[in-house]
């Protein structure tokens, strides 16, 4: 493989990760009030927010991507495929981490809310000083596998024009006549930024544990 074939195909790795990053901080920031409303005590907050992570993650990133950009584009002309992607993304992120987050809560034993009360902590001080920092702890490997899946998802931009990894390695299949060889180093590309997230993720969960542990 020539090495301008490898940079070429290297130019999409910041939009690629810029769509990955913005696209899970959305969802991180998202799940937050989808999963304070899974978990309410009134039946009609609990039902919208199920029915509406249902519906976010049944329908394949694909589709809302054509459904923002080719659907609300017409009625938002300012969107551009980039923005539209993030949008998309950001939204199936929102419902991921939204049980993401209620699977961490429900691994903290419930007799922490109640050690919390018996020490005159408000509601707010619980979750803030004892809950949430658990929580955290718990959502970190499963955010980590979320996200390298995220990543790779992002290739589906490119049916929208996204200039990504997968963009720039059809052109060079276009201008240079190669069938393979470019999407080979996409892929190559893929497995080694996904294998450096997972190696972060793990370090960051064994930090974690130490100090939990002090």
């Amino acid at each position: 493989m020539g090495s301008d074939m490898v940079l070429a195909v290297l130019k999409g790795v910041p939009t690629t990760l810029l769509l990955t990053g913005a696209s899970l901080g959305i969802g991180i920031v998202g799940g937050l009030p989808l999963v304070v409303a899974r978990l309410s005590d009134r039946a009609p907050l609990r039902f919208l927010s199920r029915s509406l992570i249902e519906v976010l993650r049944g329908i394949p990133p694909l589709v809302w991507l054509f459904i923002i950009y080719f659907g609300l584009g017409n009625s938002l002309p300012g969107i551009d495929p980039l923005e539209a992607s993030i949008a998309g993304m950001g939204l199936i992120s929102c419902a991921y981490m939204a049980e993401i987050y209620r699977g961490g809560l429900a691994a903290v034993h419930h007799g922490q809310w109640e050690a919390g009360r018996a020490l005159g902590m408000s509601g707010l001080a619980i979750v803030r000083k004892i809950i949430a920092p658990q929580v955290f702890r718990i959502s970190v490997p499963a955010t980590a596998n979320y996200g390298i899946g995220l990543f790779k998802d992002s290739s589906v931009a490119f049916t929208l024009g996204v200039m990504e990894i997968l963009y720039f390695a059809n052109e060079q299949s276009r201008t240079t006549g190669e069938a393979i060889k470019p999407f080979l180093v996409a892929a190559v590309l893929y497995i080694v930024l996904s294998a450096v997230c997972a190696a972060l993720s793990r370090s960051l969960d064994r930090r974690l544990q130490r100090r939990v542990a002090r």
